[in-house]
């Protein structure tokens, strides 16, 4: 099995999810399962299908968790050589076009989050700055047209 790269911060966001599926949703959907089986007729019964399917998905969503958690490789940023971008570390782009600066901290798929400044690797824009060192151009070619950075600084 390949580990699984994520920061301290997305381990703990994943087992935060995984707990409160298994003692808070699940728990619930069940007493769901129960109580549309009381209803009598389960072939014609949409909630009992609608709870069954349910408990499919947050099987699933648990075993993917557990997954990821037992394969987990707890990357600590701080403890990362600041002389290229690799995961975990925090990067600074300014837009050569533009003059803009943008803040993103390399992730995994899973902990990714725009809004929250954090990309994952696996994108278009994480892949084009992994490696990279200070000064160096950073070109996406994005839906909207090419884009140019260059990296100013690492975190």
């Amino acid at each position: 099995m390949k580990p699984v790269p994520i920061t301290r911060q997305g381990f703990e966001s994943l087992k935060q999810e995984l707990n409160q599926l298994r003692k808070i949703e699940r728990p619930k959907n069940i007493k769901a399962i129960e109580e549309a089986r009381a209803h009598g007729d389960l072939s014609e019964n949409a909630e009992f299908n609608a709870a069954k399917e349910r408990q499919s998905f947050l099987d699933a969503r648990i075993n993917e968790l557990e997954y990821k958690l037992a394969n987990a490789e707890v990357i600590d940023p701080d403890s990362l050589s600041k002389d290229r971008a690799v995961f975990g570390c925090t990067v600074v782009l300014e837009n050569i076009d533009t003059g803009d600066e943008v803040t993103y901290q390399l992730v995994g798929p899973e902990e990714s989050n725009i809004k929250e400044g954090r990309i994952s690797v696996a994108s278009p824009l994480g892949k084009a700055i992994v490696g990279k060192q200070l000064g160096e151009e950073i070109v996406i070619n994005a839906p909207g047209g090419r884009r140019n950075y260059e990296l100013i600084d690492i975190v």
